[in-house]
């Protein structure tokens, strides 16, 4: 059975086959039968883990939190999530001492400001229209147009994503613009001062 709980760049759930590298949570989005009745439950989008410390659960369990899947951590920033503070620890450390530099903060900033001006930057990103790639970070992910395909940026080039991971490298040049950016603008400002997103293995074939 293939459960709706696989997460797109733009933060939609699709049922495919493919799980993902990380694990995902932004509350009890299911009914009892399984079936997505919500797009969010909470302020706070979390990336998680695939396992830890050996905890079991069972997917889509009524009343408890959907797991929710992504490809990598590039998809997850784009989709509007954050690292968990507990599993991915070191990782969200990472993260928030990126946004300290970023917004010129004097300390690493909460959780909770940190949830707010994601729930704020995810309403906004369709607008956002980019005509010159050369800016976008590494890591940050673009879309061809409204309904277009999704692409990775990396260097300066595009690989096209897909739930079961990335395509050979092209140009900018050699796909249709106008580009609509879809990782949050905090996330891309994150990426552009130095957070390093854990990308998917199929990069390295390509």
């Amino acid at each position: 059975m293939r459960r709706q709980n696989r997460v797109d760049p733009q933060g939609a759930l699709v049922a495919v086959a493919a799980r993902g590298t990380l694990m995902g949570n932004r509350g009890c989005l299911h009914d009892d039968s399984g079936n997505i009745v919500r797009l969010s439950a909470r302020d706070a989008w979390v990336t998680c883990l695939l396992s830890f410390k050996e905890r079991q659960r069972q997917i889509m369990q009524p009343g408890h939190y959907t797991e929710l899947f992504f490809l990598d951590e590039a998809t997850a920033l784009a989709a509007g999530h954050r690292p968990c503070s507990e599993c991915r620890r070191e990782r969200y450390v990472a993260y928030q001492e990126a946004w300290a530099r970023t917004f010129g903060l004097a300390k690493r900033p909460t959780a909770k400001d940190i949830d707010l001006q994601l729930k704020q930057d995810r309403s906004e990103r369709r607008e956002n229209v980019v005509s010159d790639l050369k800016v976008i970070p590494t890591g940050a992910i673009v879309q061809a147009g409204k309904g277009g395909d999704f692409y990775l940026v990396r260097d300066g080039r595009l690989h096209r994503w897909s739930c079961d991971g990335y395509g050979l490298s092209v140009s900018p040049a050699d796909v249709a613009a106008p580009w609509v950016m879809v990782t949050p603008a905090c996330h891309v400002r994150i990426l552009r001062s130095g957070y390093v997103p854990a990308l998917h293995p199929s990069l390295g074939r390509r």
